[in-house]
This record gives structure tokens, sequence and C-alpha cells, in this order.
């Protein structure tokens, strides 16, 4: 074509019908767990080209049965460790209602073999006690159920449970360690009198002297729960005086805390129970009126550290709790909780006021409070600057300040 005259390059504007509005995905943010599986959060918006910009448009225009996920799975890398189970261990009567336990391990993946608990501190915990059911008892006295003698199982829950909180004080309000049940009798009655108010008034108690008696012989109710709090640094010695149990007839005694399940009927006098901690919960189970045990306990400084310096103890009816603040010499704790212990009748509710976990509290999933419900096991968990109200189902609750 050279001896022709080439034409003007030209560009002509056409203008087609617009394109319709569609999904723009973002790249996704970093994982929310550093190993194993997490989420990944992506910003899916509702985009249109007019003009050849793109114009941000409401999403009602996009087609919402295409929209994508916000939030996709990610696995940065395998977790070096992760928690693992033994089998259910037998229900602990063998007829009517009772538990079965698991115990659990912190696993190393790479070795398969159990490792210190502090390694799986950051990933949550299924439950290890549970309920179980052997069927309706028989009305006629048969043979002794499998939990009848003084049975140790799994514990309830590990002492170093995931926390990377920092500090925490609390204030313990109107209830001094030295009130219980035992001195909350009037004056003026006279000791006949007063030992007939605690006797009727047994149940549902909280006892908080360092040591006493607790008659659980006569109740009314069937089933009678007692529960004896000491401070930190403590545990509890409890020796069965009497015991009029029948139990051929199903009837039971049951001791639980932070680390430990106890059932027992048969050889119960001048038994022996050490808490491990410095908190105890008693619960007696009778079928035949009158029937029934006769408790002395006695607190000792703990022969085993069971708790972080850190670690708070909340017994009375209300309470403050204040996270973070200074430990003496600029210690610093790897795992900081608050127990909360009220009488067995009574419920816990926490309310938070003020939350501030920082800039950052939003856009990470290593800061939060965890609050766990102890009769259950079951735990809550709440991020950033959430003011949340939370209320047990049981007498106990754990608190824990991640990060």
């Amino acid at each position: 074509c050279q001896p022709v005259p080439k034409p003007e390059s030209r560009v002509e504007v056409c203008d087609l019908n617009p394109c319709p509005p569609r999904w723009k995905v973002t790249p996704a943010g970093p994982c929310s767990s550093s190993c194993g599986l997490g989420l990944a959060v992506q910003l899916v918006t509702c985009v249109q080209i007019l003009h050849g910009q793109e114009v941000l448009q409401e999403e009602h225009l996009c087609p919402v049965a295409e929209k994508p996920l916000t939030s996709v799975p990610c696995v940065v890398r395998t977790c070096s460790y992760e928690w693992s189970f033994s089998d259910w261990s037998e229900c602990s009567t063998s007829c009517g209602n009772g538990i079965q336990t698991r115990q659990d391990f912190c696993l190393s993946s790479l070795t398969h073999k159990p490792v210190n608990p502090l390694f799986c501190r950051r990933f949550p915990k299924a439950i290890v006690v549970r309920g179980c059911s052997a069927g309706p008892c028989p009305e006629q006295e048969g043979t002794l159920s499998p939990g009848a003698e003084l049975q140790p199982v799994t514990p309830a829950t590990h002492l170093t449970t995931a926390a990377a909180g920092t500090e925490h004080r609390h204030k313990d309000l109107d209830v001094p360690l030295s009130a219980g049940p035992w001195e909350q009798t009037k004056p003026g009655g006279g000791e006949e009198d007063t030992a007939r108010r605690c006797f009727l008034n047994v149940c549902g108690n909280l006892f908080l002297n360092a040591t006493g008696i607790i008659n659980m012989t006569g109740v009314e109710s069937r089933d009678c729960t007692v529960a004896i709090g000491r401070p930190l640094r403590e545990e509890i010695l409890v020796t069965i005086l009497e015991s009029s149990l029948n139990c051929s007839a199903g009837e039971i005694l049951l001791f639980s805390e932070r680390m430990m399940w106890r059932t027992g009927c048969r050889k119960l006098p001048l038994s022996l129970i050490n808490s491990r901690t410095n908190t105890l919960i008693v619960k007696q189970r009778v079928v035949l009126p009158g029937n029934g045990v006769i408790l002395q306990y006695n607190s000792r400084t703990a022969t085993k550290k069971y708790y972080q310096d850190c670690d708070q103890q909340l017994f009375g009816p209300q309470g403050e709790i204040v996270n973070p603040v200074q430990l003496p010499a600029h210690r610093q704790e790897g795992v900081c909780r608050t127990f909360i212990t009220v009488a067995p009748r009574q419920r816990i509710s926490i309310r938070a006021l003020n939350t501030d976990l920082g800039p950052e509290g939003n856009h990470t999933h290593f800061n939060y409070i965890l609050v766990r419900d102890v009769s259950t096991m079951k735990t809550v968990v709440f991020h950033g600057k959430q003011q949340f109200l939370w209320q047990s189902t049981g007498s106990q609750a754990e608190i824990e300040f991640h990060e």
C-alpha cells in the first residue's frame, strides 16, 4: 500500500448499553489463625462501570444469590500442637443419672506425644465432663453401682487453660472471707437456737470459715448442695464423720472442684477428701428421708501451686474486676484468671461496663475476653469493644483476659 496515501488514524467514542452492576471482591485480609483452619475477611462491594469509571452502587442492585462470602476459610500452616482426648469413661452409676469424663492432652503433631498444656493455650478445648443416663433404678435393693466407692476421675478443667492476658485486679465487696452461714444467725437465741438455724439452712449455703462442721442429715430436700471456699493459696480437707446413706437405694455423695470429681457412698465414715484447690462443692443425693452425712472441714496452705500470682478469687454477692493492672516488680504472667464462686442456690451475672482493647481490638482474634460457666464447661468469647451481659447456669464462673 506504500504508493497509496495513508489515511489518518482516528478513535471514535461509542456508547453501548451500560454494563449491569456486579460484585467486586478485594483480596482477603490476614488469616484469623496463625495455624490450622481460620477465617479471612474480604471486602465485597457492588460496583458498575459508567463512562469508563467504576462507580459504587447499592447492594440490592447486584444479584443477591451471586454475592461472594465475606469470610473465607484459610490455612497458614499446620498447627504444631492440638488438643486430644481419651475415650469417654463409663457412666458413673449403674442406674439413674451420672457423669462421664475424659482426659485431655496437648499433643504435638510432629511427635504425636503429649506435651506441656501451655503449648495449646490458644486453642479452644471441648468439654471433658458430660451427663449420662444408665436407665431407671429398680425399686428393690440390688448390687452396688460402679460409682459407689470414692473414685477420682478426670479433672473438669485443666489448670493451664488458654490465657495470654497480662494482669488484673478485683475488689470483693460486702462479704469478708470470715463470713459464712455459721456466722449469719441472729444473736440472742443461744447455742441451741443457733445450731437449729444452721441445721435448717445448710443446703444451698457457701461456707467461708477456715474450719467447721456441716450436718447434712435429715434435710428436707432430696438434693442438698453446699460449697466451701477459701482464699487462693489454700486447699480444703474434708473428713466424713458420719454417714447414713443407703447405697443400694442409689443415695450418693459427690465432691467437685476445678481439678477433681469424686463420687462415693460405701466406706464413707472417716474418709478424707482433699480439694487440691481453694473451693469445694459437696452434693448429697438421698432417697430415704432422714439419711445424710456429717462433714468436718479444715483448710491449710496448698501443698502444690494450682494458680498464677495474678489469678484472683471473688466470693461476695457483688464485685468489680479491672484488667490490666501492674503486678509488683513489673512481673508478667502468662495465665491470668478471675474465679467467681457464690452460694449454690445463687447465680452469677457479669456485666461489661467498659471494654477497650486498643486500636487493634476489632481486627485481631487474639484480643478477647473468655467467660466459662463451670457447671456446664461452656465458654463464651467477647471481642473488641463489645459491652455484654453474661449469666451463669450454676454458682461458679471463670474469666480469662487474652492479650
